[in-house]
């Protein structure tokens, strides 16, 4: 018989394995964000170390490379390993997201890792949770004691309390607490008439203009917690500018971005905030509104990180129709060729300092003010340069980490001193504290250069 007739056991189509077979379940169904692609991208090249600030610094922090996608691996193919508590000492700068060429999702993978970190493993009775969970909820402080703004202003500079607020909390003494406004932004655009106003402002500008008088032309103001509590001045230079471009302005109700519980790992808390704010700011965007804010970290927290992390009805709307004031402006109105035609005199008639805050740099706006201010009369600005502050929210007010925040923001310093102006000026408000802190020089925000160049 010939080997093309001899009988054989084998049949294609049935794997003779000699015993049952069941496939290796590698990666087990989770209801977790699936990171498996991201963590797959990541060739190693370090490139995310290498900018990171905070690895620059320590010595002990094993940088975003682990923090990432290898903790992620180890996480997947080993049941008892836990999250290295080393990722408590990322500052979610996200300075690694924009360095990766190959588009990790590095931010997110700390963030999810750092919410299970304090989840899951962190004593919640520990000094660290506590002080940690009053840092990130910072809203909370902040409208307490603007119900007190003088008193609140007074007892936390007191010495004595610093020092008591080092040694119980570990919050560091070396830091003044920022003052809280006599009059919130919310309180100013109550007694200004709220959204009614907003409205008749717009239409007197879009007559002056030339335009319909009710052109649709409206944006919903995400001010955040600082301009609200400690910097009215940005929201309401923010919403002076918009008007003079015939914007009907409203601010909906809102809770903190999250911004801080990110860093600090407090994910259930980001959520109850975000639910409020993508329910708000999603049913805005529904009849017509653009969602704008003041803040980098703010507008950050809404385009990237809210998508990225929950999953909330109407949160892939409102976050890609989320922009930064400045930015918005630029897109959609002729602001450069105004500020050719206009100058500036009086109190901002400085040389500015600019410093592009980390979050700017995420979304591409670390140009944007020096690009714009650059042909106004009567002011200069002045980029100085491409360094982290150090502050990165609330890491830089964590005694175990004030030094190495000072140390991080070394170079921007020398760059400020070494600049033509002694004012200073960036769009986040915890940059500006830190800038202040390092310097003793005065920090703007852009918004109130150009009120002061357009809103006459």
């Amino acid at each position: 018989m010939s080997d093309a007739q001899s009988p054989t056991d084998f049949d294609p189509v049935e794997p003779n394995t000699g015993h049952d077979f069941e496939p290796v379940d590698v990666f087990p169904d989770s209801n977790d964000f699936d990171l498996r692609p991201g963590a797959d991208s990541c060739f190693k090249c370090s490139v995310c170390d290498t900018n990171c600030p905070v690895a620059e610094v320590d010595d002990d922090f094993p940088g975003p490379k682990f923090q990432g996608p290898e903790q992620w691996r180890l996480k997947q193919t080993d049941d008892d390993y836990e999250i290295d508590d080393s990722v408590m000492s990322c500052s979610n700068c996200m300075r690694c997201d924009n360095a990766c060429p190959s588009g990790v999702p590095l931010s997110q993978m700390h963030n999810t890792a750092r919410g299970e970190y304090v989840e899951e493993q962190m004593d919640k009775l520990s000094i660290e949770y506590v002080r940690n969970r009053i840092l990130a909820n910072y809203r909370t402080s902040a409208t307490i004691a603007s119900k007190v703004p003088g008193l609140a202003n007074w007892g936390m500079n007191f010495g004595p309390a610093r020092w008591l607020m080092e040694k119980t909390l570990g919050v560091t003494k070396e830091r003044e607490f920022p003052e809280f406004a006599s009059e919130t932004f919310r309180e100013w655009w109550t007694a200004r008439g709220g959204a009614d106003a907003s409205r008749r402002n717009a239409q007197e500008s879009r007559e002056r203009m030339g335009l319909d008088r009710n052109a649709d032309k409206k944006v919903a103001y995400f001010h955040g917690c600082y301009s609200n509590y400690n910097s009215p001045n940005v929201g309401q230079a923010m919403v002076r500018v918009f008007e003079h471009y015939g914007y009907e302005v409203v601010a909906p109700e809102q809770k903190c971005s999250g911004t801080p519980m990110f860093a600090n790992g407090m994910l259930k808390d980001a959520r109850r905030h975000a639910e409020v704010n993508v329910s708000s700011m999603s049913d805005l965007v529904d009849q017509g509104y653009d969602a704008i804010a003041s803040c980098t970290s703010c507008s950050m927290a809404l385009r990237q990180e809210y998508p990225e992390l929950f999953d909330i009805e109407g949160i892939e709307k409102v976050a890609s129709n989320t922009f930064e004031s400045l930015e918005y402006l630029r897109i959609h109105e002729d602001i450069q060729e105004d500020i050719q035609e206009t100058d500036v005199s009086g109190e901002l008639a400085e040389e500015f300092a600019y410093h592009a805050p980390c979050h700017a740099r995420n979304q591409g706006l670390e140009r944007q003010s020096v690009e714009l201010f650059r042909d106004l009369d009567g002011v200069g600005i002045e980029d100085v340069g491409e360094s982290c502050s150090g502050i990165s929210g609330t890491y830089g007010w964590k005694e175990e980490k004030y030094e190495k925040s000072m140390e991080i923001g070394e170079e921007m310093f020398e760059h400020m001193e070494h600049a033509e102006g002694d004012v200073g000026m960036t769009e986040c408000p915890t940059c500006a504290s830190q800038m202040e802190h390092g310097t003793g020089y005065e920090i703007r925000h852009p918004l109130e250069l150009l009120e002061a160049a357009l809103v006459k």
